[in-house]
């Protein structure tokens, strides 16, 4: 492994335990919402890079035509990297985030986020390893 990759991982490991925190805080606090919104979108960027990384340095697959995080999901589910339609709905979900400016669409998938995303984001770290 290379010492970006690995970086990047630990990166995402950290930012992931950060992000878990959330399971232990008021959320219906909105600065805790706000918090979770913020540190699942960097993980959830976090995630798919490292995904691209396993990818290009141990499957030798490079064919990335724009290498979005779209294109990377679906490299790594038919790698098997990931598992399930969890993905492409942290990907929506990140998306809409990024223009979520009252707070609605955080509120909405805040449970989704902590109950089931998190885990999602668990099961592919230990399966990196």
């Amino acid at each position: 492994m290379d010492e970006k990759f690995i970086r990047r991982f630990e990166s995402f490991k950290n930012s992931l335990d950060s992000l878990a925190e959330a399971r232990q805080r008021d959320l219906s606090d909105s600065f805790v919402i706000s918090g979770t919104s913020a540190k699942f979108s960097i993980t959830f960027d976090l995630a798919w890079k490292v995904m691209k990384d396993i990818l290009v340095q141990y499957y030798a697959i490079t064919g990335f035509v724009t290498g979005s995080p779209r294109e990377v999901l679906r490299q790594s589910f038919q790698a098997n990297l990931i598992t399930g339609d969890e993905w492409m709905d942290m990907l929506k979900i990140r998306n809409q985030l990024a223009h979520d400016y009252d707070g609605l669409i955080v509120k909405e998938h805040c449970q989704t986020i902590v109950n089931e995303y998190i885990d999602k984001m668990y099961e592919f770290s230990v399966c990196t390893l």
